[in-house]
């Protein structure tokens, strides 16, 4: 089996923590223990038994994340090692050699790259910048085939920050019905919506649904690796035999976390922090675009970390980005990662002064590079 470099993650893997700014994070700025829990918790915490767990997730955490969805027991709910295992072992269990998916683009790759390396024909559509990031339905409809056996979309999307329309949803509801498609659903940034109204999730919508959530984005969460996928009790009890080759359990420490996490006060504490911070920051850099607007456009997300703005000079997306790393100490994330050149994609969920610092790192570089 070959498999394809994950661009992204390789490139984040390899720079991030070697530069002085760091702006490729999709995610908010993350809690420390002593945010997230009281003294209690904590004490708990340090007298918890470090021992396997359930390897599905505590029937507590599983009862809790089947809250976040409508008419879900525990029994639909499969934990994870972040929400990437649910995605990987969403396609493998799905997915055999010329199955076709249908691909939500640009997107984050990782499924572009498993199903691909499993045999599987990927058929990409885009979502359109004339359409304020929105899907073109009739571009879907085409796609479907005898052998479509999937649709995946990203909800809210990575890198844009759309959130599809409610029509957009129904429709995409009645092509997969038609063609008895599943569809895969990765919504790990809802609940990072700036308006404060969570979007409505596709599961519950059509019976053929798995979602992906997790505690990475929305949460700012991402050292606890914790995620899962809501699916039909048939799909959830097929994974759990896909999972014992792979990661077998999420850790006993990062299941109570996410337990704590979950309870309602607590996670509307998580969701009010960090709408607040994404709001302010968003602003901030929406005000450092607009003295630039010869040089960019910007449609500006609904929900996310993630800002993916287009420029107007003349300069390859992953040159540009290797001299502001080289020279600037700036990581910022190249169009050329989601097959889209003269775009990049800027994290704006770190503490605010950060954020700024890094974006004069950006116009110093813009200043040297491309004479602005």
């Amino acid at each position: 089996m070959k498999i394809d470099t994950f661009e992204l993650e390789r490139r984040q893997s390899l720079w991030e923590n070697t530069v002085e700014y760091n702006l490729t994070e999709s995610g908010i700025h993350p809690f420390t223990i002593s945010e997230l829990l009281d003294d209690s918790q904590i004490e708990r915490l340090l007298n918890l038994r470090l021992g396997y767990g359930q390897t599905n997730g505590s029937i507590e955490l599983r009862d809790s994340i089947s809250k976040l969805y409508p008419d879900a027991s525990q029994d639909n709910i499969f934990t994870t090692n972040g929400s990437a295992e649910a995605n990987f072992v969403s396609i493998w269990i799905n997915l055999n050699p010329n199955d076709e998916l249908v691909l939500m683009l640009p997107n984050y790759m990782q499924i572009w790259g498993i199903a691909r390396s499993f045999g599987v024909n990927v058929k990409p559509f885009h979502l359109k910048e004339e359409l304020q990031w929105q899907p073109d339905m009739d571009e879907i409809q085409k796609l479907i085939s005898p052998k479509t056996k999937m649709i995946a979309v990203c909800n809210p999307n990575n890198p844009t920050g759309s959130i599809m329309t409610n029509s957009n949803m129904e429709e995409l509801i009645d092509i997969a019905n038609e063609s008895s498609a599943w569809i895969l659903s990765d919504e790990v940034y809802r609940g990072a919506e700036l308006d404060g109204k969570e979007i409505t999730s596709f599961y519950g919508k059509y019976d053929k649904t798995i979602a992906v959530g997790g505690l990475s984005k929305a949460y700012s969460l991402p050292g606890i690796r914790m995620g899962w996928l809501v699916a039909p009790e048939e799909i959830a009890e097929k994974v759990w035999s896909y999972h014992d080759y792979t990661t077998i359990s999420p850790s006993v420490i990062s299941q109570q976390i996410a337990t704590w996490a979950l309870e309602p006060n607590t996670r509307q504490k998580i969701l009010t922090r960090n709408r607040k911070m994404l709001n302010e920051n968003l602003s901030v850099f929406q005000n450092w675009l607009d003295k630039r607007k010869h040089l960019f456009d910007f449609i500006p997300q609904e929900a996310g970390a993630m800002s993916f703005v287009r420029y107007h000079f003349d300069m390859n997306s992953t040159i540009l980005t290797e001299r502001l790393r080289k020279e600037k100490s700036l990581l910022i994330v190249a169009g050329d990662c989601f097959g889209m050149d003269n775009y990049l994609r800027l994290g704006i969920g770190s503490e605010k002064e950060y954020l700024l610092k890094g974006l004069q790192r950006l116009e110093e570089g813009l200043e040297e590079f491309v004479n602005v």
